[in-house]
């Protein structure tokens, strides 16, 4: 695709007007808000409810980590809907495979607030429950590249970052929702009425937002580039062998930068501060609605700064933002415990927002970062792996080992440092990758997309 498609036409000639690029921009939040409610609704459960729905026979603490450890379990099935929708994503187009993700994640989503608990059915109850979550893995690793290749390959060239921005803040939208339902339900259904049916609410709403998101990412074009791809009849057959076989050490490198992020952000996404902070028999026993709440507030802020971030990347690049939203995570990890074990609530909410403008730093741009990493081609494949794989090397069970981490050393201190860890590994990164924002995205400059971002090489 030329550079005058990039700005504002499609291949055919015809103007992309700005009505066309609402639609797109509008459809991607909303379809991804509702993945990822779905998707945050479990992990906010497992924090609060699952260990004694579902694992009561096992003990508290094992409970918990077994509960936490279903959380994780989906990441390990993400690459299997990468895959899976990378392939299919790259021969045949990015809209049909959206669809195809939110049906499924909706259904998964509707079930689990139908299943019966181990009270009622025994261990059938658990294994239920994973299968549900595993079904969820596969959506979401199949779910995200797609939107963002939606986002940035209709945007103009100079508008990528803020385009590709509107998926990713349809994550923090997810959070706030998910944890504002599970906040009402606490007020709603308090006690053991939570326990017994309150919980199962938010799930069972997410059948409403599946069709709201199915209504309008029907009525969405597909994305230009792909059009141009399949008009030309370059799609390509076998995208993910392409991909592994030039573009291997790239995937890696990319997914670790993801990584960095997504390990620091399970930590209120993968429900492990809420656990945290209501458990009754630990240090803080907070009331859980007041917890949540804090949760949702902190979205907020998550939401801003993710925006912010793929504003800014436009102006100063992809790069440089990561850079700064590194420093500005390692802050806020530091700052995340000492505020948290105050056990004011007011001072949680501080922890938990300053958190949150490091990750907003650490994930604005990240969608035309990674689509101008990899060639038209093989594109989505190459999104959506790397993806997959970093949400399994930093959020897969990033919850989980904060839990034995503290049981390990009786300390937060311990889990502070594994995030720094973490987000440095995220720096390092991004600095062994050149900057190629701006970049053409179309299938007329293949050839200098194939040439490697890693310093030091010619070709990936």
């Amino acid at each position: 695709m030329s550079e005058t498609s990039q700005e504002g036409f499609t291949p055919t000639g015809t103007i992309s007007t700005p009505k066309d690029r609402r639609r797109v921009v509008f459809a991607t939040v909303v379809g991804t808000t509702v993945e990822w409610y779905d998707f945050f609704i479990y992990a906010q459960a497992a924090g609060l409810v699952f260990a004694q729905l579902f694992f009561a026979p096992l003990g508290e603490t094992m409970g918990i980590i077994l509960s936490f450890l279903t959380v994780g379990i989906s990441f390990l099935f993400r690459p299997l809907g990468a895959f899976l929708a990378g392939h299919f994503g790259d021969k045949y187009g990015r809209r049909i495979v959206l669809v195809i993700t939110l049906i499924l994640m909706g259904v998964a989503t509707t079930l689990v607030g139908l299943l019966p608990t181990y009270a009622a059915i025994g261990v059938a109850a658990p294994i239920l429950l994973i299968v549900l979550r595993i079904l969820q893995g596969i959506s979401a690793g199949g779910e995200w590249g797609g939107a963002v290749l939606m986002a940035v390959e209709h945007a103009p060239k100079r508008k990528r970052g803020l385009f590709g921005a509107s998926p990713q803040i349809g994550v923090p939208i997810g959070l706030l929702l998910a944890s504002g339902m599970m906040a009402l339900m606490s007020v709603l259904a308090p006690g053991d009425a939570f326990l017994e049916w309150g919980w199962r609410v938010p799930f069972l709403f997410s059948i409403v937002l599946i069709l709201v998101g199915y209504y309008i990412r029907r009525r969405v074009e597909e994305s230009p580039v792909f059009v141009e791809l399949a008009e030309r009849k370059e799609r390509t057959r076998t995208p993910i062998a392409q991909l592994f076989r030039k573009h291997a050490l790239l995937v890696l490198i990319a997914a670790l930068v993801f990584a960095g992020n997504n390990a620091v952000g399970y930590m209120t996404t993968g429900g492990y501060i809420q656990n945290y902070a209501t458990n009754p028999e630990g240090p803080l026993a907070l009331e859980r609605s007041s917890v949540l709440l804090a949760v949702t507030g902190s979205a907020v802020f998550w939401l801003a700064s993710t925006w912010v971030a793929g504003w800014l990347s436009d102006k100063i690049g992809r790069r440089t933002t990561y850079i700064g939203g590194w420093l500005l995570q390692l802050v806020g990890v530091f700052a995340l415990f000492p505020l948290v074990n105050t056990g004011d609530i007011g001072l949680l909410f501080a922890g938990l927002a300053i958190l949150a403008i490091g990750l907003g730093f650490t994930y604005g741009q990240q969608a035309a970062y990674y689509a101008e990493l990899f060639p038209a081609s093989i594109r989505f494949s190459g999104v959506s792996i790397s993806y997959a794989i970093g949400a399994i090397l930093g959020g897969a069970f990033a919850p989980t080992i904060a839990t034995a981490l503290v049981q390990a050393t009786g300390s937060t201190w311990s889990v502070a440092l594994y995030l720094a860890g973490m987000t440095v590994l995220g720096l390092a990164a991004t600095l062994v990758l050149r900057d190629r924002t701006g970049i053409p995205l179309g299938p007329d400059h293949e050839a200098e997309q194939a040439k490697s971002p890693i310093y030091g090489l010619a070709r990936a």
